[in-house]
């Protein structure tokens, strides 16, 4: 791990209709509800088996690298949305963006607006050469995302066990 310095872990982003801050506890059972809906969880790159844990992953991830996903929320309701932002655990393959939407969210333009958020936030504060994006083969709902922001598909890999597309695009300029 690299001794630079870490941005702020309490970052929080606005969007036209979305707040993007840090996830905490209190999100669980929101969190919890997502990802048992089979549609959410069958595309994730990263199976989720145990919400508690993987909860825990991204505030532990926030509390190591200094950023993490953020928990999505409407402006206008205060509703949880999901889950987005950068992201790079051990062995991911170069600095992250993701996201995951409750279903009762998609269609909304939400997880582009997040992601293209969560892109900007690597490219400003975390000074970043280049972000990829992995998409499990047939998630043509984050394909289009990926594209939406910028993303073009470089190659495929495996990780965790899956075959799953690298998604990314270099810095602007």
């Amino acid at each position: 791990m690299n001794n630079s310095p870490k941005p702020s872990g309490s970052a929080t982003l606005t969007t036209p209709r979305l707040l993007l801050r840090p996830l905490t506890g209190d999100d669980f059972d929101d969190y919890a509800a997502m990802l048992a809906d089979p549609e959410v969880a069958d595309g994730l790159a990263e199976p989720v088996a145990d919400p508690w844990r993987s909860l825990a992953t991204f505030i532990g991830h926030r509390e190591i690298r200094g950023y993490s996903h953020w928990a999505l929320e409407e402006r206008g309701t205060g509703a949880f949305v999901g889950r987005a932002g950068p992201w790079r655990p051990h062995g991911f393959p170069g600095l992250g963006v993701g996201w995951c939407l409750a279903r009762a969210h998609w269609g909304k333009g939400y997880a582009s607006e997040a992601a293209r958020a969560a892109l900007a936030y690597c490219f400003e504060a975390l000074d970043a050469p280049g972000v990829v994006s992995l998409i499990l083969p047939g998630n043509a709902r984050s394909a289009a995302v990926a594209e939406r922001i910028g993303h073009r598909h470089l190659r495929d890999t495996a990780y965790r066990g899956r075959r799953v597309h690298v998604y990314g695009r270099r810095r602007p300029g």
